[in-house]
């Protein structure tokens, strides 16, 4: 094992200095090659546990909103914080903290948290035997890579045939397919929701989840978006459990939110968006499940900071640029949502959406047309359509009666500067990108000195 972390610190100093990268995967690959289970080997020494977190939307937020909570209770851990969510990641993180003997020094006081991607969790459940995993939905993401949603709750399926038995599972009650996993798992659940009827809606995106696995259809008696509300199935008994953590009265605002939770009382988010409700209450989950006092997990939700790309707002010129990720129908829906709440509060908008269909967006951007752009045109003042595909949502958008862009560009330097130029002081741009158009925005920044790497 000793080889294998060297190897790993090798290949990580390397890429560090020759600039070609964070080192977030290359260590844990070429570790894999000397030792294939060395994320076990490294993981499984973790004295007080893992939290594995996955799910379609939310991994990277809801993790940060956990270590926020891990912090403030002074429980130490390795976080694979960059995002780096394949086992490379997951094995680079612990190599990262192994020394040269080739062990982690004080890992039976430390603990794990790992951002898991989807496709991942079986294998990364296999070698890290979590104490808690959580799941904060399921939507329909990169068909070319992880096929319909059944192919994906399969997957997840599978990663609970080799979990521990004491293992928690912390569900989502409002999503249907989250809540069936329930169905097979024997060990102990803690499930969270949202409990308020004011954001129910009767225009709240496409489906992803219709049918029960006895093939009776969903009813629901509230809807928030997509296939997440409060769900019956119309053949079955089963339905939307009762949450453990349940969040009520919740306020968005233009950069913040607030909501009561059980046992927290009123927590208010640097964050906003009905998504990063649902944020929250899965990072609450799973840190009761862990044993995370409630005071500690207020604090954490409380002092988050918005992940890169993900509300992050950047300086740029006395504009404020605004970036709201976006890269599945469901996650794009409720960015929509969210845009027209803030331009009802402060007026028309000016936009940029930026698509890319390269291997981390997905290469099929047919998703677009199950984003809801139609009721958001009316209240944007200019837009600006960049990214690879730049022409295909210029095309969407003028089916959803849309203007015309003040500009196309395939050049995100070019855009940026067409951003700028139609802008003023003091403005707010909204930018939508997909996750690699997001990358190249951030590039286009760094060279302009805005910002000192495109990860920052």
């Amino acid at each position: 094992m000793s080889a294998a972390v060297l190897a790993g610190k090798v290949a990580g100093l390397a890429t560090r200095l020759s600039r070609r990268g964070g080192g977030t995967a290359l260590p844990g690959l070429v570790a894999e090659r000397f030792d294939p289970d060395i994320a076990a080997h490294l993981g499984r020494t973790l004295g007080r546990g893992s939290i594995l977190v996955t799910g379609t939307n939310g991994k990277t937020t809801t993790s940060r909103m956990i270590a926020k909570a891990l912090d403030a209770s002074g429980v130490p851990y390795i976080h694979n914080r960059e995002g780096s969510n394949l086992m490379r990641g997951i094995a680079s993180t612990l190599v990262g903290r192994a020394g040269p003997t080739g062990s982690i020094a004080n890992s039976r006081n430390l603990s794990g948290l790992f951002e898991t991607d989807e496709a991942t969790l079986p294998a990364a459940v296999a070698a890290l035997q979590p104490k808690v995993i959580v799941f904060t939905n399921l939507f329909r993401d990169q068909l070319d890579r992880y096929g319909e949603v059944d192919s994906v709750a399969a997957l997840w399926r599978r990663a609970l045939e080799v979990a521990p038995s004491d293992c928690t599972l912390a569900l989502n009650a409002d999503d249907p397919s989250v809540a069936e996993l329930a169905t097979a798992w024997p060990g102990p659940i803690h499930w969270f929701g949202l409990d308020d009827p004011s954001f129910a809606s009767e225009t709240s995106g496409a489906f992803d989840a219709r049918w029960c696995s006895c093939g009776g259809d969903y009813a629901y008696d509230r809807r928030y978006f997509a296939h997440v509300g409060i769900w019956r199935c119309t053949r079955c008994d089963r339905r939307r459990p009762q949450p453990d953590s349940a969040g009520t009265n919740l306020r968005l605002a233009l950069e913040t939110s607030s909501m009561e939770i059980a046992g927290l009382g009123s927590v208010s988010m640097p964050l906003t968006g009905l998504y990063n409700a649902y944020n929250a209450l899965a990072a609450t989950a799973a840190c009761r499940a862990f044993g995370t006092p409630d005071g500690a997990i207020r604090e954490g939700l409380e002092s988050v900071e918005a992940a890169f790309g993900r509300q992050e707002v950047i300086p740029v010129e006395g504009r404020r640029l605004r970036l709201f990720l976006a890269k599945n129908p469901a996650g794009a829906n409720q960015v929509m949502l969210l845009l027209q709440s803030i331009a009802r509060e402060s007026g028309p908008l000016k936009l940029t959406l930026l698509l890319n269909d390269r291997i981390a967006d997905g290469h099929d951007v047919s998703w677009i047309w199950d984003v809801d752009y139609e009721p958001l045109g009316p209240l944007v003042q200019t837009w600006c359509a960049g990214g690879d595909r730049a022409e295909d949502v210029a095309l969407r958008v003028k089916y959803a009666g849309w203007s015309a862009p003040a500009t196309v560009s395939h050049s995100p330097e070019t855009l940026l500067a067409a951003i700028l130029a139609g802008s003023s002081p003091g403005d707010d741009i909204f930018i939508v990108p997909t996750y690699t158009a997001m990358l190249d925005l951030r590039e286009a920044l760094a060279k302009r000195g805005v910002i000192t790497s495109r990860l920052e």
